[in-house]
């Protein structure tokens, strides 16, 4: 690992820590390196507020370190408009920085390298592409979002090693406290979560985010007919009864990012038919249902997932976390 990748991955860490704030701001981190050696970080805060390029900046200023001459680290490139806030790029050039280091190119359309030639333009040396795969998947839902216009759809499903997704006689979860924690994390990362009437009806869930710091997602409830029954706890919540695709484009224009899928077989083969799942999670349990009348992932015989491959393995105590993405873009899902 060279100097440039050690820095970039710190400008990571930090964004992570954006990710419950920032939003539907991207979640950026930067990391200043001043002319004395010395090292400022920064991370974007809640919309409104300062991104992560001035929060750096104001770090080493606050320090008392001139950022005149420095290199600045930012993990997507600086924004060249002025919405909430006034454009990084100004800040950087006002800064005296002569330096920046970036990851990715922004696919904001106000973006969009305009903030890239601003800054050569103003005669400060621009390096592109730096931990450029690694920042893309931290940034997939806003980048996706960007894109397409819709939200970044991740479908979750626990199951046995049999892929059953419920057990007549068996307790309520299937998988242990360390996997369900992990899917409190994967809602609080979400804009929105969606599930079917079967499953409140079923399930009577909450949908909310209590076992780890973050924001609980909008709740919705798929439903042709039936309205949710106002003391069920996933109250307050909203009712869609209309197109999955037009769904998407509603939450799209609301600024919603990342949508979670946390219903049942018939949702997830709703949105897996449709080509609408960007990413899959499945959290597996280590027993083996061995009924041929339970409740599978998928309804009917839709199950090619040939097309995807494994980005990641993860064991949360006994149970395997597997997430899986498709090889490409859908197109009908632009």
């Amino acid at each position: 690992m060279n100097d440039h990748e050690a820095l970039m991955r710190r400008a990571m860490s930090m964004a992570d820590t954006a990710r419950m704030v920032a939003r539907p701001n991207p979640w950026v981190g930067a990391v200043l390196v001043c002319l004395d050696g010395s090292i400022f970080d920064g991370a974007t805060q809640s919309p409104g507020n300062a991104h992560a390029e001035v929060m750096a900046i104001h770090a080493a200023h606050a320090a008392g370190v001139s950022s005149v001459g420095a290199t600045l680290y930012c993990t997507l490139e600086p924004c060249s408009h002025t919405g909430r806030t006034g454009p990084c790029t100004q800040a950087i050039i006002d800064a005296g920085i002569t330096r920046v280091i970036a990851g990715i190119t922004d696919t904001d359309s106000r973006v969009a390298g305009n903030g890239f030639a601003t800054l050569r333009a103003a005669g400060i040396e621009v390096v592109e592409g730096i931990c450029a795969e690694e920042i893309h998947t931290q940034l997939a839902a806003y980048l996706h979002h960007r894109r397409t216009g819709r939200p970044f759809v991740m479908l979750k499903m626990a199951t046995t090693l049999d892929a059953r997704t419920f057990l007549p006689d068996g307790p309520r979860w299937l998988t242990g406290e360390s996997a369900r924690t992990q899917v409190h994390r994967l809602r609080a990362e979400s804009d929105a979560i969606v599930v079917g009437m079967g499953t409140v009806i079923a399930d009577n869930p909450e949908l909310t985010v209590r076992h780890v710091d973050g924001p609980s997602p909008q709740r919705i409830v798929l439903s042709r007919t039936q309205p949710v029954p106002h003391d069920a706890r996933v109250q307050p919540c909203t009712t869609w009864n209309g197109d999955l695709k037009e769904l998407l484009d509603t939450l799209g224009e609301q600024g919603v990012l990342q949508l979670l899928v946390e219903g049942g077989p018939t949702i997830a083969s709703a949105f897996h038919d449709r080509n609408l799942i960007d990413r899959y999670v499945f959290h597996i349990a280590p027993i083996v249902s061995g009924d041929a009348d339970a409740l599978g992932v998928f309804t009917g015989t839709t199950t090619d997932l040939h097309h995807c491959s494994i980005v990641s393995v993860t064991s949360y105590d006994n149970d395997i976390e597997i997430v899986m993405e498709p090889h490409k873009t859908k197109v009908d899902a632009l």
